[in-house]
């Protein structure tokens, strides 16, 4: 087999290998480029096996980015959120990959540090082994244990599960985008859970709410607002990011905002909204995201 094949099979796994670590797409796709030009340069005969090879030089270059770029998530305008991903239904049939990539996930996995985040996405989302977790974080078999400890106990305690029936998730939005458009409040409330949060990410570059929003009245009231400043050409389109059921926000040809919904028993608990310009790239077009690894390797 080729090596652009060997890479061409590969790059939907080492891609949300390199997401579910940084949160960004943008980012991952650098990871996974970077990760290719080192894969074509190697010495064939040092490569036992091709897909453990790409896996561990992704997640070590995933561990390398996200420790660059921490601080500069610290100094962010406003909420940061993970970059939105626009997925396919395939991923809402996986249940543990569409848990992973969900924002309230992707959030808990902000609050671990970079060896925590990548040991946990390793074991608990794609199945490796304590041992091939050690051997593609560099780090002994006892440690890499503990940290799996460390970071499962820490997601467990803070993690949200919202389950939710795509048909009815699909009647509470449509009856969202109606109630938005004609700013009527009072029907905006009836879909949301009295302790609904509304998080907006603008990055400092678009308006955007600088604290997340609470309560039914309140963030009705925000929707309502910002319907009303979108303008006469504004177009909405139904999609899924993430796993999730989304709102992809558009004035002429160019997306605004991409709103991702939480919904369980027919309610909405969550929104995210991400405004950023720079954010918005891989909300465009389906993007196939894999977790499905090979039988376990002699590193």
């Amino acid at each position: 087999m080729s090596e652009e094949r060997v890479f061409a099979e590969c790059r939907p796994l080492l891609f949300t290998i390199a997401y579910e670590i940084l949160g960004s797409a943008a980012d991952a796709e650098d990871v996974v480029q970077d990760s290719y030009i080192r894969w074509h340069s190697a010495s064939r005969e040092h490569i036992g096996h091709p897909r453990a090879y790409l896996v561990r030089t992704v997640t070590r270059q995933a561990l390398n980015h996200l420790r660059a770029v921490r601080r500069r998530r610290e100094d962010y305008v406003g909420p940061w959120l993970p970059e939105p991903v626009r997925t396919g239904p395939d991923v809402a049939e996986d249940a543990v990959l569409a848990e992973s990539v969900s924002m309230a996930m992707l959030l808990v996995l902000e609050t671990l540090s970079p060896d925590e985040r990548a040991v946990f996405v390793l074991r608990e989302v794609f199945g490796y082994s304590h041992r091939e977790v050690a051997d593609l974080v560099g780090k002994t078999e006892t440690t890499a244990r503990q940290i799996a400890h460390r970071a499962r106990e820490h997601v467990r305690s803070r993690r949200k599960r919202f389950h939710h029936d795509p048909r009815t998730a699909e009647e509470v939005v449509g009856r969202f985008l109606l109630a938005a458009g004609t700013g009527d409040v009072t029907a905006l409330m009836s879909l949301m859970a009295p302790g609904v949060v509304h998080v907006s990410d603008g990055g400092g570059q678009v308006t955007a709410a600088r604290r997340p929003v609470r309560g039914c009245e309140q963030v009705a009231r925000f929707i309502a607002g910002v319907a009303r400043t979108s303008g006469p050409g504004a177009r909405f389109e139904v999609a899924s990011c993430n796993g999730l059921p989304a709102v992809l926000w558009r004035s002429g040809h160019r997306l605004d905002y991409v709103l991702i919904f939480e919904i369980a028993d027919t309610l909405i608990h969550g929104m995210y909204a991400v405004g950023n310009p720079d954010k918005l790239g891989a909300a465009v077009v389906p993007r196939l995201l894999d977790r499905r690894k090979d039988e376990t390797w002699r590193p």
